[in-house]
């Protein structure tokens, strides 16, 4: 039992942001610029800064108290550490720390002093971390080592204050019970027992005042300890070179797939497969990789090894076994726009390999404003009779004037009508030799192949339409808009043809696009056209074999309906 194939979801997420990753990788350029960019900051950053220095010193904060070493006691008593973080950045300690560098020669105000120096505290600890980042490593050393004993003696000094405060309170409360006492004193011979009752209560209060400041004179007022000294440092502080080159990279890889995006948003090419058959309405027939090929030479049926022409036989089987093309067998060959040798490429090769599956083929060209495949051929194609209503009919202008037989290296041979330069275009091609020779895909087995101009150029294709019903068109994805895919999908379908599909090329390289002249400039001088991948660098294969469209259901070639 079979189970039909599920498609591919459109929407699938991964999908789609497999597609977008692989259309931001288009713009290598950008990619590259913005990495270039990144690390020339990097690099600036690393070489044009003055190195600095930074020397680290750690106190831990405690308060006064009686008994350090009592049951029970606990440093952290009446601390926060977030109050003693801000003291410690305060102008009180930067002018402590600044009269204390004077001293050794190092002038610096407190303003100065303080703009280099960061205090941190550790999680869960009474420490204090000074960190000072100079000039030179004992500078940074020297202050560092300033400002934590600034804030200890701060500390020291702010505790002090406190107990002279309460010490002198108490004693305020002291003098006046003193005074009562020796009131009572000079009076207890007279009052008797209430006088002495007062009197020992005063003396009472008396004595626990005084303890209390005979314990404020003995709490241990020490601040804090310098646990960590700062240390004169070895090297710079900061990022070295290979990290700030790092960093870089990284930041202008991100600025390089923003300048990506932003170009992918604003680019009217065509995207992807999946767009591109979505803006034609058509499938995708094939993808040709780029090859190593001969100037000039536009068949590649005929090569051994050749994966240009496999690709090109994989798009005939599947036109052969499309039931919109074997039902009447007629195949009208053009590109959107532009330059028109990957068409006529396409043409001649798709000729070639339907003569190799045994068709009997006829390619006309219909390009009569710039015709040049029968120059192109060269010795491959020979002129032989033309048919017997041309004959009949002495009738010599194009397309019944002259007919050649084009042989294919191993592969057979089919006919080609080329194309003649023509005064009135619309009225050859609409003539009724036209209607004849395209009549010709009637016979069994027969294949009739026809090659126009671009068709958003000229109108010669859209002439056509009418007698051609199938049409392919060639072009280059990078190059190749969405709105012109959606405007020949709209133009062919308003002609009564229908789109077959597209097949794509891939162009001629940017580093070649400076040299491409146009056709009539290179007929001038004499040189041939190139095919699609004629002249190539680099036997590279951009297309993905798994984008292109997959046999259709099984229809017998040539049959009729």
């Amino acid at each position: 039992m079979t189970h039909p194939i599920r498609p591919a979801d459109d929407h699938d997420e991964p999908a789609l942001l497999r597609d977008q990753f692989r259309q931001l990788l288009r713009y290598r350029a950008l990619l590259a610029a913005g990495v270039v960019v990144g690390l020339l900051g990097g690099g600036f950053l690393a070489l044009s800064g003055d190195d600095t220095y930074t020397a680290s010193g750690e106190v831990q904060v405690r308060s006064a108290t009686a008994d350090p070493f009592a049951t029970g006691a606990s440093a952290d008593k009446g601390i926060n550490i977030g109050s003693e973080r801000q003291t410690a950045v305060s102008d009180t300690v930067g002018d402590l720390a600044a009269g204390t560098l004077l001293k050794k020669g190092d002038d610096v105000t407190s303003r100065k002093l303080l703009a280099g120096l960061q205090v941190t505290n550790p999680p869960n600890t009474l420490t204090l971390r000074f960190s000072y980042t100079g000039a030179t490593p004992e500078q940074a050393r020297s202050r560092a080592e300033a400002l934590a004993n600034a804030y200890l003696a701060h500390r020291k000094a702010r505790t002090e204050e406190s107990i002279d405060n309460m010490a002198n309170g108490y004693r305020a409360q002291l003098e006046p019970l003193e005074e009562k006492r020796d009131l009572l004193e000079e009076r207890a011979g007279v009052d008797g027992d209430d006088v002495s009752s007062a009197r020992a209560n005063i003396i009472v209060s008396i004595s626990e005042l005084s303890r209390k400041i005979s314990e404020l004179k003995a709490l241990d007022t020490t601040p804090g300890y310098l646990n960590k000294k700062p240390v004169a440092p070895t090297e710079p502080a900061g990022a070295g070179l290979l990290l700030l080159l790092g960093l870089g990279a990284v930041v202008g890889l991100a600025l390089g797939l923003l300048l990506s995006w932003v170009r992918l948003v604003f680019d009217p090419a065509v995207r992807s497969p999946r767009e591109l058959v979505r803006s034609l309405g058509a499938p995708l027939l094939g993808t040709l990789p780029r090859e190593r090929a001969a100037a000039g030479t536009l068949l590649a049926i005929g090569r051994s090894g050749s994966r240009l022409a496999e690709e090109y036989r994989a798009v005939a089987f599947r036109l052969a076994y499309d039931p919109s093309f074997a039902e009447r067998r007629r195949l009208l060959v053009t590109a959107p726009r532009g330059d028109n040798a990957a068409a006529a490429a396409a043409a001649v090769n798709l000729a070639a390999a339907f003569a190799e599956m045994g068709r009997d083929v006829l390619l006309v060209e219909a390009d009569l404003r710039t015709p040049s495949l029968a120059r192109d051929l060269g010795p491959a194609a020979h002129e032989v009779r033309p048919p017997r209503w041309a004959a009949e009919e002495g009738d010599r202008s194009w397309p019944a004037g002259g007919r050649s037989n084009v042989d294919v290296p191993g592969s057979g041979a089919f006919a080609l009508v080329a194309g003649a330069p023509a005064d009135n275009v619309p009225r050859a091609l609409t003539s009724a030799s036209v209607g004849r020779i395209v009549a010709e895909a009637d016979r069994p087995g027969a294949v009739v192949i026809v090659l126009a101009p671009p068709v958003l150029s000229y109108a010669d294709a859209v002439a056509l339409v009418d007698r051609v019903e199938g049409v392919m068109i060639v072009c280059d994805p990078r190059e190749v808009h969405r709105s012109d895919l959606e405007r020949i999908r709209e133009i062919i379908g308003a002609s009564g043809g229908q789109v077959l599909g597209a097949l794509l090329h891939p162009g001629r390289g940017r580093l070649r696009r400076a040299d491409r002249r146009p056709k009539s400039a290179r007929r001038r001088t004499g040189g041939g056209p190139e095919g699609p991948a004629a002249g190539e660098d680099a036997p590279e294969v951009t297309g993905d074999p798994a984008e292109t469209m997959g046999l259709r259901s099984f229809t017998l070639p040539g049959a009729r309906r």
